[in-house]
């Protein structure tokens, strides 16, 4: 799971059923440096279901690839992205900045 943060939402103008019930979120996944800095530019953009209501600059858990579609089992959804929580808040110690670099 990575953090990500929230810059916008995807609108469809063509609507699929098995998109319904949630929302598709651009998302962009932060660095531990990022978080810190606070500047989240300069990394990847992804599209993530969110069916939790997460809006504009939240932060949230971020689960991918295979294990992105597993919360709708039996009927899977066509996700590579999935927001499987919104943090309150994210707490970093100077000994996560030390390690890292």
């Amino acid at each position: 799971m990575r953090i990500a943060e929230v810059i916008g939402t995807v609108t469809l103008n063509r609507w699929h059923p098995s998109f319904s019930g949630a929302r598709l979120k651009l998302v962009q996944p932060l660095t531990l440096q990022q978080m810190v800095n606070e500047k989240p530019e300069g990394t990847e953009i992804l599209v993530a279901w969110d069916e939790l209501g997460a809006h504009l600059g939240h932060r949230i858990g971020l689960s991918e690839g295979p294990e992105a579609a597993q919360p709708f089992r039996p009927q899977i959804k066509p996700v590579d992205a999935y927001n499987a929580v919104i943090f309150d808040q994210v707490d970093i110690s100077i000994s996560d900045l030390e390690r890292d670099g």
